[in-house]
């Protein structure tokens, strides 16, 4: 991994213990997180316990090839022990990652067939992952998976299905006792354990592989008594987007287990934890597991000159002329902005190859490449996806945003899989639309910049308590493209100053406006805009943020600090300490919301409201680091503070 520049802080060491007794038990290096693995009554089982209380009660393990369950009549065997330790880049909340863990490689056999497995397992501060290792050759069918989650007694769910919009829908917040058998979930699934003994989520890394055979993608079915199961993506049910777009008879083609080749390497079963929002927040298990990139095709890591992160514009939102002219304005507005990328919808496809180029010239002129919109089934065919991605090269375009996959099977993750690698070899970068959760595809493939598997706005709100909701759940998987920042109707109950926080804490590499340049240019807020940064180096969850409540943030990106404030429904004080800047004064640019000048009335059919949250305030002053912020938060409203 020198290709990510790997500081190596401690040799990873594996040494060989033959164990045959029962259970093994593997604890963090703080010893704070232990995972246990037995085999009860010939079923593999496993635990996982924080501070000595229980996260993940008895829960099963296990695969299913070719019809046998692998965690069934099994016993254990040897117990190959590892520990690593090391530091590497990060592209997102912060600049770098430290992965400390103790592991072990178990061999399970299971006496049904005579054939024996490897369970790996790593132990983190901060979670537990683990992988299923079947040795073998020729051609095996992935039947199912065992694998289950008991959430413990007591927690509280955050949640959505997968069937209405695939991963493009609102979290609901339950009770864990509450949520009926049958009900599906899409990772990441956030959990509040009971007694304020912290949190968790649950989720996945390492799908698509560097080099080997990629999986299917696993969402979680609900069995009732807090228990939730892994469901690969062949028996994922019929969402309503694929069978929109491909009709519900390709769906039930999809449907049928998918046969693997040679040695089967899971994904890694991922299970977050952290004693506050803040640790939880910071949980990079998913990338610490993730197959590391092809030195050969990523020379420089994330530091590649073709895959710089930046800002962009887009059109979708607004009433800019599909044209090439509406485009070409789009771009000088981008580079006005000091914006670096403009998205083009698929308009493109209506002009010739030198209208194409016309506006690729043009915007470099104003130092702004674009990305061409693409409906995933056009390149399906490889031949025509080789095409595809040529032409873009060949047209000086930065890379495609690819729509429209609302699927895991192993079919489909194959495909997103094919677009990274041939993308890459034209030096391209990707946003994927439609798309699944990130399972680490950015470690693996970094020219993968960003992917959408959140309901943004693209939809309608409200949205004040989604947004708040949303750092806390699906965001701790990676990377979104939420779109944030629109000044017009579609912000639904939220105030501009809500609006211009999201584009802070929504985070991408590749980071997409939904406002027209104009509009933003022309905001009392522009100068603000301009500053906010698509990668940080540090971020810290402030004290006060709740789930689905507020989300407040405070990220430094070099010697600049941003605080960032989006709130709920509920007005509220909110007292912001700022121990983390360096002594003496700083200069402090505040944008905060006017109160309202009168009461609320909303046409709801129109989706027009007047009254409420009469635009922003900017103020200038200096703070000290031994001084506080006390905010006064509007329902649906927001803060943010630019230090330096």
């Amino acid at each position: 991994m020198h290709n990510l520049k790997l500081i190596l802080t401690l040799t990873a060491v594996a040494f060989a213990v033959f164990v045959r007794a029962q259970p093994v038990t593997i604890s963090s290096p703080d010893t704070a997180v232990t995972l246990q693995v037995m085999s009860a009554e010939g079923q593999l089982t496993y635990t996982v316990q924080y501070a000595g209380k229980s996260v993940i009660d008895r829960s099963r393990l296990g695969m299913v090839v070719d019809g046998v369950d692998l965690g069934k009549s099994v016993r254990l065997g040897e117990v190959e022990s590892y520990a690593g330790e090391r530091t590497y880049p990060m592209r997102g909340k912060h600049s770098q990652a430290t992965d400390a863990h103790r592991g072990a490689r178990i061999t399970i056999r299971n006496e049904s067939n005579n054939t024996a497995y490897q369970l790996d397992v790593r132990v983190f501060n901060d979670g537990v992952a683990f992988r299923y290792i079947l040795p073998g050759s020729g051609e095996r069918q992935l039947t199912a998976e065992s694998t289950s989650f008991a959430v413990v007694d007591g927690s509280t769910v955050w949640h959505h299905g997968i069937t209405a919009m695939h991963y493009e829908e609102k979290h609901q917040q339950s009770d864990v006792n509450a949520i009926v058998a049958g009900t599906w979930v899409a990772p990441p699934m956030t959990v509040k354990l009971p007694d304020g003994r912290g949190f968790a989520a649950i989720t996945e890394s390492g799908i698509i592989q560097a080099t080997g055979e990629n999986f299917p993608g696993m969402a979680l079915e609900a069995t009732g008594q807090r228990v939730f199961e892994a469901r690969l993506g062949h028996e994922h049910p019929a969402n309503f987007p694929y069978v929109l777009r491909y009709g519900e008879e390709d769906h039930q083609r999809l449907t049928e287990p998918p046969l693997l080749h040679g040695t089967i390497e899971s994904p890694w079963r991922i299970v977050m934890i952290g004693q506050d929002l803040n640790t939880l927040f910071h949980n990079d298990i998913v990338q610490h597991v993730a197959p590391a990139p092809d030195p050969n095709v990523f020379p420089n890591g994330f530091d590649e000159a073709w895959m710089k992160p930046g800002r962009a514009v887009w059109g979708y939102l607004t009433d800019e002329p599909r044209t090439l002219a509406g485009m070409k304005n789009l771009s000088k507005l981008a580079g006005d902005l000091g914006f670096e990328y403009h998205v083009v919808e698929g308009h493109w496809q209506r002009w010739s190859i030198s209208e194409r180029k016309e506006l690729v010239d043009y915007s470099n002129q104003y130092g702004v490449k674009l990305l061409f919109w693409k409906h995933s089934k056009d390149i399906r065919d490889p031949e025509a996806r080789h095409e595809f991605f040529k032409h873009l090269h060949e047209l000086g375009v930065a890379g495609a945003k690819i729509d429209f996959f609302d699927h895991e099977a192993k079919e489909i993750i194959d495909l997103y899989a094919a677009c990274l690698k041939e993308a890459a070899h034209y030096q391209l970068v990707l946003n994927f639309h439609g798309a699944y959760k990130p399972a680490g595809e950015s470690i693996t493939w970094p020219n993968e910049m960003t992917r959408e598997a959140i309901l943004g706005f693209e939809m309608r709100g409200p949205w004040a308590i989604h947004n708040t909701t949303l750092p806390f759940t699906r965001m701790l998987a990676g990377h979104a493209d939420y779109t944030p920042l629109h000044f017009g109707d579609r912000r639904a109950e939220t105030s501009e100053t809500h609006q211009v926080a999201s584009a802070i804490v929504l985070q991408a590499p590749l980071l997409i406006y939904a406002a027209h340049p104009q509009e933003m240019l022309d905001h009392p807020a522009v100068a603000v805009i301009k500053q906010i940064p698509t990668v940080w180096d540090e971020t810290i969850v402030l004290p006060g943020s709740e789930i689905g409540e507020v989300a407040a943030f405070a990220r430094r990106s070099g010697d600049k600090w941003f605080i960032s404030v989006m709130n709920g429904e509920q007005s509220r004080f909110l007292k912001i300490d700022l121990p983390f800047l360096g002594p003496g004064e700083h200069k402090i640019t505040m944008v905060r919301d006017k109160q309202p000048e009168s009461a609320m009335v909303s046409l709801v059919r129109k989706r027009r409201s007047f009254g409420a949250q009469q635009g922003v305030l900017i103020d200038d002053e200096t703070i000290a680091h031994n001084e506080s912020l006390f905010v006064e938060l509007v329902a649906g409203g927001g803060f943010v503070a630019v230090i330096e």
